[in-house]
């Protein structure tokens, strides 16, 4: 172990754990971190405790094709978060007990959902 290696935030047993559910995903984290890191921090506050409260931010995507994700033989509601009111930068992710599932990151506004 490294002295300067970094200490993971704990999470409390009422917080859900977020995890990268695609490779797309921690590369579009690591890049949103670059761009909007303050936001992004707050957006790990609001996953971490409430993932799925309805917010003019944070709601479940619409439709057939988007309003559902398919993984491990399990339907679960995807769900979109705005790091930023204004911003394009979209987090899309579904949610299995006590986890966050991020499944898609985008830097800007996803052509799906124009």
């Amino acid at each position: 172990m490294s002295k300067s290696e970094q200490v993971p935030r704990p999470t409390k047993k009422s917080e859900y754990t977020i995890r990268f559910a695609s490779v797309s995903a921690q590369k579009g984290w690591r890049n949103l971190a670059s761009q909007i890191r303050n936001q992004l921090a707050d957006s790990w506050d609001f996953l971490t405790r409430t993932p799925t409260e309805r917010t003019p931010t944070n709601y479940p995507l619409k439709g057939k094709e988007l309003g559902s994700i398919e993984r491990g033989g399990k339907t679960y509601v995807r769900w979109q978060h705005k790091p930023t009111a204004q911003g394009d930068a979209r987090i899309w992710f579904y949610v299995d007990g006590q986890h966050v599932f991020l499944e898609q990151v985008h830097t800007k506004h996803p052509n799906e959902t124009k």
